[in-house]
């Protein structure tokens, strides 16, 4: 119950746009391939920020 006004981390809120970025992606890749692309291209570039940060904290 206390966690419900918990503050997310930095890797828990780039979790998320990752996973936002992908399901756009996938929605976009069936009119606009270009755009998709580009989207997964930027969801690869959050993926590795998130490992940066594991591999920064240690997790």
């Amino acid at each position: 119950m206390f966690g419900l006004f918990k503050k997310k981390s930095e890797i828990e809120k780039l979790q998320e746009d990752y996973s936002s970025m992908l399901s756009k992606a996938h929605k976009v890749s069936h009119s606009n391939r270009t755009e998709a692309d580009k989207l997964m291209a930027e969801a690869e570039e959050i993926a590795k920020k998130i490992d940066a940060l594991k591999n920064k904290s240690g997790n």
